[in-house]
């Protein structure tokens, strides 16, 4: 073999194993955040259910970027960002007032107990969120956007208008921004339907919602899935929680 084969075969190599580093460090990343000392052993209960690693690897969340957590509840996924993320980055931890009052304010101790200095807290009022414009470069809705076509007036939450919402998030996210939407599937055809009673939303529905506010959709996962859901039962109590059918999809902004 010539030198100058050699030094090009080399070259080669060099690249592939640069490349299958480079994949390997962040695939290790989404692990590590998942094996992060001190997590709590509710969270560690909810991880073979919810497979946050294969869906943060999903929206491609990377170490040093801006993520905001959409009505985060309690922070289970904030604190998983703040790990992914790292030092250089920022994750904004957001809830309504309903919300906060749901999750009893937990997100609090969280932040504090973990020393979670890279999330931000911020209770947001739907009509004007405040997020900015092109300041993010991901958003994850985990099953919460199904309550966006929920109406419960006696919980505080009176009917969203959800085209603002959606304008909103997809004006805060950066030219080549990523939503990550998990949620509980409805029967197909339904619509938004099922949210008001059964706390789920159809796949298609969903999809074409996003679409419409100018998102590109990029890939889903049936990392979720339960062929055995029948998807007419209430997903946040009774026999099947924990067990519902769910679809995760990924949008970019162009």
């Amino acid at each position: 073999m010539s030198a100058t084969k050699t030094k090009f075969v080399a070259a080669l190599c060099a690249l592939a194993l640069a490349a299958t580093f480079s994949t390997s460090v962040f695939a290790d990343t989404y692990d590590d955040a998942i094996a992060h000392a001190g997590r709590s052993a509710n969270d560690q209960k909810r991880d073979p259910i919810d497979k946050p690693a294969e869906m943060l690897r999903l929206a491609g969340i990377k170490p040093g970027m801006t993520v905001a957590d959409f009505l985060a509840a309690g922070g289970y996924y904030s604190e998983l960002l703040s790990y992914v993320v790292g030092p250089k980055g920022h994750v904004l931890l957001l809830n309504n007032d309903a919300y906060d009052k749901f999750s009893n304010n937990s997100w609090k101790t969280r932040i504090e107990k973990q020393h979670l200095d890279n999330v931000e807290h911020r209770t947001i009022d739907f009509s004007k969120m405040d997020l900015g414009e092109n300041t993010l470069d991901a958003i994850i809705l985990m099953k919460v956007y199904h309550d966006l076509y929920w109406v419960g007036p006696e919980e505080g939450w009176p009917k969203v208008d959800v085209s603002s919402v959606l304008d909103q998030i997809v004006r805060a996210l950066k030219p080549g921004g990523v939503v990550l939407v998990v949620d509980h599937s409805a029967k197909p055809g339904t619509g938004s339907s099922a949210a008001q009673e059964i706390h789920r939303i159809d796949e298609a529905y969903a999809k074409k919602d996003f679409e419409s506010h100018g998102l590109v959709f990029v890939t889903s996962s049936d990392a979720l899935r339960r062929p055995d859901d029948p998807r007419d039962a209430n997903t946040w109590k009774g026999p099947m929680v924990g067990k519902t059918d769910r679809f995760a999809l990924v949008f970019k902004k162009p």
